[in-house]
């Protein structure tokens, strides 16, 4: 069995406006062990995207413990948690987010440059990335030359980059239509079964959530149901 990566113990999250307390996340327990490939599903204010920005150290629980391949995200500082975003975890979110004037080759190598990577050995490992996502001819296309889809696989080439722990996808068919977010939900499957990969997908659609291997069912900040497939749909 794989060691565990992600341990989140009694989570909670609670929002001030003004001297109202809203709870986001109520005590929500779970781990993932490595090489998972697992959904988070709730409706719209359920606290699933709030968990996903606590799991992606993005934000800062309100109390409870986060365990990151067993570090305490909580007693890292603000530096060791841009470390960790940096070398631990990858981002897929639903608007791509890629730089409007630079080609798909250099989104890519956008955390690595950030790494201080030198040049030559960046724009390799930008190549391999796009083309493991099947972008290997459009890796001098800016964004507004590519279709959502297609910018929804340079920015998965993105994630995977820098060798990341975790890759975690926040609505990542959310702009595509159905056929084309299918594609992108096969590309981020195969991640998982050829690479290992580890991936959280956060979605409300159950057409979605079937390519995981496991779905942490959320509702009005709590772990509802945890559910593991049968059989995940095969790319």
């Amino acid at each position: 069995m794989n060691p565990v990566i992600i341990s989140i113990t009694d989570l909670q999250k609670i929002y001030h406006m003004g001297d109202v307390q809203v709870p986001a996340l109520q005590g929500v327990s779970f781990e993932i062990r490595r090489g998972e490939f697992v959904a988070i599903m709730g409706p719209s204010g359920s606290g699933k995207s709030t968990l996903m920005n606590l799991i992606g150290c993005l934000d800062m629980p309100s109390a409870g413990r986060y365990q990151l391949d067993g570090v305490d995200v909580e007693q890292l500082s603000g530096d060791d948690l841009a470390a960790v975003r940096a070398r631990k975890l990858g981002f897929v979110f639903q608007q791509y987010n890629l730089l409007p004037r630079q080609s798909a080759l250099r989104n890519v190598e956008m955390p690595l440059i950030y790494r201080g990577m030198p040049a030559t050995e960046r724009r390799h490992r930008a190549g391999i990335a796009l083309r493991i996502v099947g972008m290997g001819d459009r890796m001098d296309h800016r964004p507004n030359e590519l279709s959502g889809g297609q910018q929804q696989r340079v920015a998965i080439a993105r994630a995977l980059v820098g060798s990341p722990s975790v890759i975690l996808a926040d609505e990542p068919t959310g702009a595509l239509d159905s056929k084309t977010g299918i594609e992108i939900m096969r590309i981020l499957q195969r991640l998982n079964r050829e690479q290992g990969l580890t991936i959280l997908v956060v979605t409300h659609e159950h057409d979605i959530a079937a390519f995981a291997q496991r779905i942490l069912h959320i509702s009005d900040g709590k772990l509802v149901r945890d559910e593991q497939l049968q059989s995940n749909l095969v790319a």
